[in-house]
Order: structure tokens, then C-alpha cells, then sequence
């Protein structure tokens, strides 16, 4: 089993950068995807980007493309979210997701079996 925190949520201007961390503890991190997914007031949870697990490769919601970078340090047990050019929608709840079962992450809520509380991000108009 592995547990998940998130940190780095905030309020920020429309435009401004906001950096979400989570750290894993339990299992070795290495050997887990990790996801980042956001729910926004009245809609379901959906996926923000992910990573596999060596971090060689990246996937992104296209609505975020261009703005958002996933990363992860497995050293120290840590993903990263860094959120550039927000927009009033990235407004809402931020969870990490881990999954050990599979190398590559998947765009789906189901495909993770460990989740963080989550982080709110609130940017203003």
C-alpha cells in the first residue's frame, strides 16, 4: 500500500503559477504511475495529467497542454504538478493518484488504486 499527500494549493490570480506537490510514503515510489486529477463544484473528478513510472513519459488532458508539467522526483518520493497560465476553470479540488500495477498511467479514475485528500486551487478572474 502506498499513501498520498498533496500540498501547494492556494488562491492565485488568473495568470498566475501555482507548484502542487504529493508524497508517497509505503511501497517503493518507483515502482508507481502517478496521476494528477481535478474536480471542479458540480462536476466529476477528471484527469489532469500523468507520468510513468521511471518519468519517462508524460500525458496531459488537452486542456491543459502547453501550461501544466508533470514531474517526479522518486528520490524523494515526490510528485510534482507545476500550473502556469491558470485560468479561473482550473478552479477546483487537486488529487494524486498512484497505481502499481501498470508502467504507464492511464486517463482514468478507475486505472488508480491510491489517492491523495486532495489540494484546493481556487484562481480568480
Amino acid at each position: 500500500q502506498v499513501q498520498l499527500e498533496e500540498s501547494g494549493g492556494g488562491l492565485v490570480q488568473a495568470g498566475g503559477s501555482l507548484r502542487l506537490s504529493c508524497v508517497a510514503s509505503g511501497r517503493s515510489f518507483s515502482d508507481y504511475v502517478m496521476g494528477w486529477f481535478r474536480q471542479a463544484p458540480g462536476k466529476e473528478r477528471e484527469f489532469v495529467a500523468g507520468i510513468s513510472w521511471n518519468g519517462d513519459r508524460t500525458f496531459y488532458a488537452d486542456d491543459v497542454k502547453g501550461r501544466f508539467t508533470i514531474s517526479r522526483d522518486n528520490a524523494k518520493n515526490t510528485a510534482y504538478l507545476q500550473m502556469n497560465s491558470l485560468l479561473p476553470e482550473d478552479t477546483g479540488v487537486y488529487y494524486c493518484a498512484a497505481e502499481g500495477s501498470s508502467r504507464y498511467p492511464s486517463r482514468a479514475s478507475s486505472g488508480y488504486g491510491y489517492w491523495g485528500q486532495g489540494t484546493q486551487v481556487t484562481v480568480s478572474s
